[in-house]
């Protein structure tokens, strides 16, 4: 494969990563207030063989082993005989530096996947003439 191909195939392979980085962001936000909601982690590793070697690719989604958060809340319909049940372990301000970090890359990677094509473009028209 072409470097101009490699670099287009490991730019594909991070916007895919990023933008599933970026649900599993968004699913945790959306359930910050949900009883018992463990925070779901994802992790990345480097593409070894096959047409996408170099890229990245996301590993199983792990919850996290925080502990829940306690609440006091007795009129909760989830509490215990003491008044306390299980929040969610999710800190938003995490989540949203988590997202911007995850934003951020997708950019990159958009601006890589971008050149390499521009460049691939100018080179065909060049081998045209």
């Amino acid at each position: 494969m072409s470097d101009l191909g490699q670099s287009l195939s490991v730019s594909a392979t991070a916007l895919k990563a990023q933008s599933q980085r970026l649900r599993h962001v968004s699913e945790n936000i959306a359930n910050v207030d949900t009883p018992g909601y463990r925070r779901k982690l994802i992790s990345f590793e480097e593409v070894a063989r096959g047409p996408d070697a170099g890229g990245v690719e996301t590993s199983r989604v792990h919850l996290s082993r925080k502990d829940l958060e306690e609440i006091f809340d007795p009129s909760h319909p989830m509490a215990d005989e003491t008044g306390h049940f299980d929040g969610s372990n999710v800190n938003l301000v995490v989540e949203l530096a988590d997202a911007r970090e995850a934003q951020r890359s997708y950019e990159a990677n958009l601006k890589m996947f971008e050149q390499a094509r521009q460049m691939s473009s100018s080179l065909l028209d060049l081998l045209r003439r």
